[in-house]
């Protein structure tokens, strides 16, 4: 989450873009974006510049001699008009043109990009105002920016998406922790924030796969792959993982759920939180995933999604609303028997309903399974998060109140959780048991509730203490009679 002072400065921004005319939340998101990015190649390119010098190595950067000018460090000190005239005509142009072949993400979805500032003196406050955010490219506010930018964006978007939090996502990869041999796929990626903190996770725990030349082609190439049907997100995806190094991540175009959507065994990690609430058409629906569940609700769709993009022994970590956990319909009971029976179960993290917000309140989980095919649920891991780190109201303030270290600790050593009791926040519940429950996977189904015993004092010892009570007020009003006559 930003701080208050960062939240401030893009407001001020946000106010600008607004007076100037453009008052679409998601043109505001876009423009701002294009000027991060820009901002964002300067800052790796001074980075690189500086590491090449203290290495003493030669460096050929992304800016030729005679394109220096389009730097934002050179250019953010011209006069409005010059600047303008720098940006429209040639800065724009240029990042548009960054990968010529026309194939990578980033070029697709540059190249209906319009660059949409309409005056010289906007831009120029625009730009003095993005120079001055505290923007940590090491820690990647950046994405927490960007989660404050799509917040403004009124609601849930018309197929119930909505953006995830950093925080979650972060605790989500350090759960599943992301290996140098991995294929990633989210196939509701919206900008790009799982495949994000999985690429910052893997540089910061296997720093050595870029010493390894296949694994670094790997890392760049074949390893991220990310689908909408949102281009704006797709454009903030791609830029997003641009800047974050990954030189050509597969983000493209693609509605997931559908006959157009092929992939089969192809990914050995699914990092989600696909569309809740939508209702698609069975005609739309790749016959293949109606085959494991005859519904039209995306939630149960995308799931049985994961298990056919899956390779064998692939695993999947996904957000879903509680009612997949419990739901009753036919539909819900046959993706979790899917799951349950064929595949290997292995936790549901139950989060409060006030994660999501300002944008939704809705309840949430997050299902952990491998595929194997053949079954293999033992015991199902359950934890109870009451406390993500933020409050649970629209303001999300931080607070001290956080489960997500524990999480993170506990399922990283799962043997120890065997003999905890169903009181405490985090328990095993057998298989067997899930399978007698018609397959119901909310934790209040096997959480245990130890109520305390009140012993209250006998009747007429509180009565006495009312006479008391009675007594000292009589007596107080007396005292007032006294003083008012005297």
């Amino acid at each position: 989450m930003i701080t208050g002072e960062l939240r401030n400065k893009v407001d001020k921004i946000w106010e600008i873009f607004w007076t100037g005319g453009i008052t679409n939340p998601l043109e505001v998101i876009e423009q701002f974006t294009y000027l991060l990015f820009i901002k964002g190649l300067d800052d790796n390119e001074t980075q690189k510049e500086s590491d090449a010098i203290f290495l003493g190595l030669p460096f050929e950067g992304i800016f030729p001699q005679d394109k220096q000018h389009l730097r934002w460090s050179k250019f953010k000190n011209e006069e409005p008009t010059v600047m303008y005239d720098i940006m429209a005509n040639e800065v724009f142009p240029f990042i548009k043109n960054l990968h010529g072949d026309g194939e990578s993400a980033y070029s697709k979805y540059m190249g209906d990009a319009i660059f949409k500032i309409p005056t010289a003196l906007m831009l120029a406050k625009i730009v003095d105002g993005i120079d001055k955010l505290e923007i940590d490219n090491k820690n990647d506010n950046k994405g927490d920016l960007y989660e404050y930018l799509l917040s403004k964006v009124a609601t849930a978007g018309t197929n119930g998406q909505f953006r995830t939090p950093r925080h979650i996502i972060d605790m989500i990869v350090s759960i599943m922790k992301p290996t140098p041999q991995d294929t990633i796929v989210d196939p509701a990626a919206g900008s790009a924030g799982f495949l994000v903190s999985s690429q910052q996770y893997l540089r910061n725990n296997h720093a050595d796969l870029f010493l390894v030349q296949s694994l670094k082609e790997h890392f760049n190439n074949d390893m991220f792959y990310g689908f909408d049907m949102d281009r704006t997100m797709l454009r903030i995806g791609a830029m997003n993982m641009m800047l974050h190094g990954v030189d050509n991540p597969n983000i493209e175009y693609k509605d997931s759920l559908s006959e157009v959507n092929t992939d089969s065994e192809k990914y050995s990690l699914v990092l989600a939180n696909p569309p809740f609430k939508g209702s698609l058409d069975y005609e739309a629906v790749s016959a293949d995933l109606l085959k494991v569940t005859k519904t039209k609700k995306t939630e149960l769709l995308f799931l049985a999604l994961f298990l056919r993009i899956l390779k064998k022994g692939g695993r999947c970590a996904s957000i879903v609303p509680d009612g997949v956990l419990f739901g009753s319909t036919k539909g819900h009971k046959d993706i979790r028997k899917e799951i349950v029976e064929n595949n290997k179960l292995e936790a549901i993290i139950s989060m409060p309903s006030g994660v999501f917000k300002p944008y939704a309140g809705v309840s949430t989980a997050i299902i952990i399974f491998t595929k194997t095919g053949n079954g293999g649920t033992d015991k199902v891991w359950f934890y109870d998060m009451k406390a993500d780190g933020y409050s649970l109201d629209d303001k999300r303030n931080p607070v001290e109140e956080n489960d997500i270290p524990d999480i993170i600790e506990r399922f990283d050593n799962l043997d120890k959780e065997v003999d905890r009791k169903r009181t405490e926040q985090s328990f095993f519940v057998d298989k067997s048991e899930i399978v007698e429950n018609g397959y119901d996977l909310s934790i209040n189904k096997y959480k245990e509730i130890e109520y305390e015993e009140v012993v209250y004092d006998a009747p007429e010892v509180i009565l006495g203490r009312v006479k008391v009570l009675e007594d000292e007020i009589i007596k107080g009003i007396s005292e007032l009679e006294e003083m008012l006559r005297g």
